[in-house]
C-alpha cells in the first residue's frame, strides 16, 4: 500500500468562535459557552482562548471557571447553529476527498491519499482547507499532516491557534521520542502521573521499555503506547461510523467511598454526556454507571427508560439511584465513575450517523479533554 497522506483539522475553540464572530459584543473577551453564570452547576463546553490564558477549560465546573476568571461571560450554546456551521466544513472538506472521519462537530481525520483535484500534496491540500475556512466562514483551524492518525492529531495541536504543522516519515520517532508522556493522546492525567511515577517522562523513556513490560504496567493501552511511541498506527479514516454510545469518566486521584463525594461527580459527568448527546442531536433509551474499585474491580449497572432523553438531570438522577444500589453492598473505594447513554433507536428521531464515540473537550485537550473522554477508536479509554 501507498504511504498514507493524512490531515487532521481541528477547528479552535470552536463553539466560542463562532458565538464571537456572530456577536461582535464578545469579541476580544472570555467568553464560556454553557456552564451557568451562577455557578450553580454545569461545566463549561468550550472556553475563549482570552479565557483560557486564565485556566479555563472545557468540561471545568462553572463555579471554578467563574473563580479563575471573576469577568467570565457565559454564552448559552447554539447546537444547531453550530450543527450547520459543521455542515459547512464538511462540504469544504469534501472538495479534496470523501475519505472523512469525523470525531465531532468540530474535529476530522481526511485521507488525501489520492484527492479529488489531483493536487497530490496533503500539505498544500491542508493549508488550502484552513484557507476556505477563513475566507467563507470567518473561523479558524489549525491542521496537521502526517501518515497516520494518531501523529496527524498530535502535529495539529502543536501550534494552536491557527496552527499548522506536518511531521514527516523519516522524523516521526524522534519526535515520539522528545514528547512530553502527557502530551500522547490517549493518555489521561492519571496515567501520566503514574509513568513519572516510574521514571517515564517522554516518548524515549517509553521506547526503552518491551511491549509486554509496557503491558504489565499499564494494561492493555501498554500495547498500544508501544507502537505509538514508534510511530506505528494503521487504523484507515472510516467515514460516518454509526454511534453505539456516548458517555464520560473520571478517574480520581484518591478513592471516594461515600455517596456525598461520588454524587457530584456523577453529576457532572452527566452534565457533560448530556452536552455531547445535544451536540449530537442524539436522545438514548439505556443509562449505565461504570464503577472501578481500588481494587480495579469493574462493575456496570444500566436502567432502560420508557422514553429517550438527552437530559442531564434525568440522567443524574438514574446513575444516582444505581450507585446507591452499588453501595448496599457495604463500604467500598471507588477509583472511577463513569456514565454513559446508549440505546438510540430510530436514527430519524436520536438523530443522524455519526463518529462512533463522539469526543468531547479537548479539551479537554478539549475541548479535547477533560473529566472524561469518549473512546475514539482506541480499544481503551484514556483517564
Amino acid at each position: 500500500m501507498p504511504t498514507r497522506k493524512i490531515i487532521h483539522i481541528d477547528m479552535d475553540a470552536f463553539y466560542a468562535s463562532v458565538e464571537q464572530r456572530d456577536h461582535p459584543e464578545y469579541r476580544g473577551k472570555a467568553i464560556a459557552v454553557g456552564g451557568s453564570p451562577e455557578g450553580r452547576g454545569g461545566v463549561v463546553a468550550t472556553a475563549s482562548y482570552e479565557a483560557r490564558k486564565f485556566g479555563v477549560r472545557s468540561a471545568m465546573p462553572s463555579k471554578r471557571a467563574r473563580e479563575l476568571c471573576p469577568g467570565l461571560l457565559f454564552v448559552r450554546p447554539r447546537f444547531d447553529v453550530y450543527k450547520e456551521v459543521s455542515t459547512q466544513i464538511r462540504a469544504i472538506f469534501h472538495r479534496y476527498t470523501d475519505l472523512i472521519e469525523p470525531l465531532s462537530l468540530d474535529e476530522a481525520y481526511l485521507d488525501v491519499t489520492e484527492d479529488k483535484l489531483g493536487i497530490g500534496s496533503a500539505i498544500e491540500i491542508a493549508q488550502q482547507i484552513r484557507k476556505a475556512i477563513r475566507d467563507e466562514l470567518n473561523l479558524t483551524a489549525s491542521a496537521g499532516v502526517s501518515v497516520n492518525k494518531f501523529v496527524a492529531k498530535i502535529a495539529s495541536d502543536l501550534n494552536k491557534p491557527d496552527g499548522f504543522a506536518f511531521i514527516g516519515p523519516s522524523s516521526i520517532e524522534a519526535f515520539m521520542e522528545k514528547l512530553p508522556v502527557e502530551k500522547f493522546h490517549g493518555v489521561g492525567r492519571v496515567t501520566a502521573q503514574k509513568m513519572k511515577d516510574k521514571g517515564l517522562f517522554t516518548g524515549a523513556d517509553l521506547k526503552k521499555l518491551t511491549e509486554a513490560e509496557l503491558i504489565k504496567s499499564f494494561g492493555k493501552p501498554g500495547a498500544f503506547y508501544y507502537r505509538i511511541v514508534r510511530g506505528q498506527d494503521d487504523r484507515p479514516v472510516q467515514p460516518e461510523r454509526e454511534t453505539k454510545s456516548v458517555g464520560a469518566e473520571d478517574t480520581f486521584p484518591e478513592d471516594l467511598s461515600t455517596l456525598e463525594e461520588m454524587g457530584p461527580e456523577l453529576d457532572r459527568l452527566s452534565a457533560i454526556v448530556e452536552g455531547r448527546l445535544r451536540r449530537y442531536q442524539l436522545r438514548g433509551r439505556t443509562i449505565t454507571l461504570k464503577v472501578r474499585f481500588s481494587d480495579f474491580r469493574l462493575i456496570t449497572r444500566s436502567q432502560s427508560l420508557a422514553q429517550p432523553t438527552d437530559e442531564a438531570v434525568t440522567i443524574q438522577a438514574t446513575v444516582r439511584r444505581l450507585l446507591a444500589i452499588v453501595l448496599e453492598g457495604g463500604p467500598v473505594k471507588v477509583r472511577l465513575l463513569g456514565v454513559s447513554l446508549a440505546n438510540f433507536g430510530d436514527p430519524r428521531a436520536s438523530g443522524r450517523r455519526s463518529p462512533q464515540s463522539p469526543g468531547g473537550p479537548k479539551g479537554p485537550n478539549g475541548p479535547n479533554a477533560p473529566a472524561g473522554p469518549v473512546q475514539l477508536g482506541f480499544s481503551f479509554t484514556e483517564e
